[in-house]
């Protein structure tokens, strides 16, 4: 199928497999839907797994709205080796001698627990942070290091889900069953059944964390090593949840391939906003860009976050908001059953004005 314009307006959610980058995703669902204008919501390394929400057609507009949620992750920890990536990806840089409490569950666990809060996060040194319109990792990969600065990130929860000790792995391809599991355990849940161990690594913890936007797990498990006294790095990743989409909605792209339009998932609800249903003059004041009297405006909220806890998204799911709009608070609007804007209140002149309309109204796809 040529690529070009496809006439469709989705988002759907991919399963990224470990070892493809988040742009040869893209490349592959511009092959799906025939469509050039395809973008994810968010980077995940080529090492990592899991949830990457993908905007096709006109809802490509979404992305910068879908990329303000907090992420869901479980991670491997690798202690006894440095990389010059902060994963297993990268070149050994540096290796040192697990101390023995880093063996010790009942440490690993209150360490790990006393992550949950605000922290400044230096970022990787290889990450996709732009700086005067470069970034960071094709700097680095040239030879020269940008100047990045710290950002205020918080772990909301974090979870010790295992400690493995390994007893002398004496090359590069050692492997190790996931740490607190047998092999095969996770049902996909994580980048594999077993973890690859770069030269060097001692001990491994399986931890579940719970983030805000802009976190980065290689940084937590490089900053964990340096406080424990010991060189780390995330060994294996997977993100489970980004905002109200969590990895069992995803599909893989093979699934992709032959569900194509019908892998589409509601944005309204992975939007997280509230919702304003159009009538027909409203929606012809929309469709121009034109402000709304929110006098004129019900607002309706979810009753649920996720589409498997809704029967039916349009009666059930959902409930007329029992509170007024906030000053600067975004909402939804649908007209016939298609997302046709986002639209931000204006208390002082009692306006909802917009921020983003679609002249073509983004599906609300097969969850509803």
């Amino acid at each position: 199928m040529k690529r070009g314009a496809s006439g469709l307006s989705l988002v759907v959610g991919i399963d990224k497999p470990a070892g493809m980058s988040s742009h040869d995703v893209v490349n592959r669902c511009r092959a799906v839907f025939g469509e050039k204008r395809v973008g994810h919501t968010g980077t995940l390394d080529p090492l990592a797994s899991g949830v990457l929400p993908v905007c096709v057609g006109p809802a490509t507009r979404l992305a910068s709205f879908l990329t303000e949620h907090d992420k869901h992750y479980r991670v491997s920890i690798a202690f006894g080796a440095g990389t010059d990536t902060d994963d297993a990806a990268g070149a050994v840089t540096r290796t040192g001698e697990a101390p023995a409490r880093l063996r010790d569950e009942r440490f690993a666990r209150e360490f790990v627990e006393g992550l949950v809060g605000r922290h400044r996060q230096m970022p990787p040194v290889y990450s996709a942070i732009k700086v005067q319109g470069e970034k960071a990792c094709d700097a680095a990969r040239k030879g020269r290091i940008i100047d990045l600065a710290p950002r205020d990130i918080e772990v909301y929860d974090a979870r010790l889900e295992g400690v493995f000790s390994v007893a002398d792995a004496p090359e590069a391809s050692s492997t190790a069953s996931v740490p607190g599991e047998p092999a095969g355990a996770r049902n996909g849940e994580v980048p594999g059944s077993r973890v690859a161990l770069v030269p060097g690594v001692q001990v491994v913890w399986d931890v579940a964390f719970h983030v805000s936007k802009g976190t980065y797990i290689r940084s937590l498990a490089r900053d964990a090593g340096a406080a424990l006294g010991c060189p780390a790095h995330v060994a294996a990743l997977a993100r489970t949840q980004v905002g109200g989409l969590a990895l069992e909605e995803c599909v893989s792209l093979e699934a992709l391939g032959r569900l194509g339009a019908r892998a589409a998932l509601d944005p309204v609800r992975l939007l997280g906003l509230r919702i304003a249903y159009l009538d027909e003059a409203q929606k012809r004041a929309v469709s121009h860009g034109g402000a709304l009297d929110a006098a004129g405006v019900r607002l309706f909220e979810r009753r649920r976050a996720s589409a498997a806890a809704e029967l039916c998204a349009c009666t059930a799911g959902v409930r007329e908001s029992c509170t007024g709009p906030q000053e600067g608070e975004r909402v939804a609007l649908v007209a016939d059953n298609l997302l046709s804007g986002l639209y931000e209140y204006d208390r002082a002149h009692g306006l909802y004005r917009p921020c983003c309309v679609f002249q073509t109204g983004v599906s609300r796809g097969g969850d509803l």
